[in-house]
């Protein structure tokens, strides 16, 4: 009985030594420097929930965002925000010149989903880190040569950097 409870207090202990997300700039699944300058920049255009950009891919911007009870997603998130104390958002992308894999990169901690022509488009990858000032996270779409829509949710702060860039 005595070797199961240190045993059972040891993988106690351990578990979230597992779930901690990689440290630094270094740790992403694919390389993040094009976007890091751009998140890192200081004059990124602001724009607000709802917004449609003009700018072409690849491009970098703030978002403003509101409270998740008051943003009117176009869609319910995947995955409902952890608090509901956080903040939320949205805007359309005019259509990609190509077809392809697109990445999504964020400046901090939230929740990304992508809808194209009404329907909710999955990501294909995922890589996160903490520790590398300008990026957080990073999501990669595959998106056809179409306008698309950007949700944000989960977010801890009424803005964000976001940087949208081809693969």
């Amino acid at each position: 009985m005595k070797t199961a409870f240190i045993v059972l207090a040891a993988c106690a202990v351990a578990a979230p030594a597992f779930a901690q997300e990689p440290v630094g700039c270094d740790k992403f699944k694919w390389p993040l420097d094009k976007e890091r300058a751009t998140l890192n920049g200081t004059d990124l255009p602001k724009i607000a929930s709802g917004a449609s950009v003009t700018f072409p891919i690849p491009f970098g911007t703030i978002v403003a965002l509101v409270p998740f009870a008051d943003a009117k997603l176009p869609a319910p998130p995947e995955r409902a925000p952890k608090s509901p104390d956080t903040f939320a958002g949205y805007f359309e992308v005019p259509a990609p010149k190509q077809a392809g894999s697109y990445k999504i990169t964020l400046s901090a901690e939230g929740w990304i989903d992508v809808t194209q022509a009404g329907q909710a488009v999955k990501s294909t990858a995922f890589s996160g880190a903490v520790g590398c000032e300008g990026v957080r996270k990073s999501v990669k779409f595959d998106l056809a040569a179409a306008p698309f829509t950007v949700e944000l949710s989960g977010v801890k702060t009424d803005s964000i950097k976001l940087a949208v860039s081809g693969n």
